[in-house]
């Protein structure tokens, strides 16, 4: 788990990140700010389309920016989101599609962090997603 200052950190990260979102279909907007072992930050916001199928989660546009850096190593995620003409009021736990991204590239420990405008939650990967499918052996979780 994260240490409070380092969530802290990520969730700020996060809801600036969301201001960049693109949702005017939905006016559902997320920002995401995923942390690296080695210390560094990488953010996403969704992106939606008319025909919604290629709609994209803040999670996993972090995600992909990341690993087409060359980063496959992952220590945490901050999410925020909800309704864009509003402050955030609300835990916004991953999607499906995006935990079975995060299970792709973490294991079971990596951290999620939830913030709802006034407190924090977090749960590990292990948690949210429990007996997934991946490349990883269950041992190596």
């Amino acid at each position: 788990m994260v240490n409070r200052e380092t969530a802290e950190m990520l969730i700020e990260k996060a809801l600036e990140a969301r201001k960049k979102s693109y949702c005017p279909y939905s006016s559902f907007s997320v920002g995401a700010a995923l942390l690296t072992s080695d210390g560094s930050c990488y953010t996403g916001a969704n992106i939606e389309c008319s025909s919604h199928t290629p709609t994209v989660c803040a999670e996993r546009v972090a995600f992909f920016s990341a690993v087409h850096d060359g980063k496959r190593d992952f220590s945490a995620i901050a999410i925020v989101g909800g309704d864009s003409r509003e402050d955030v009021s609300f835990h916004c736990p991953p999607c499906g599609v995006c935990r079975q991204v995060m299970s792709e590239f973490c294991k079971d420990d990596f951290s999620i962090i939830l913030y709802d405008g006034k407190t924090v939650r977090t749960f590990t990967l292990g948690e949210l997603l429990p007996m997934r499918f991946g490349l990883l052996d269950p041992e190596e979780r």
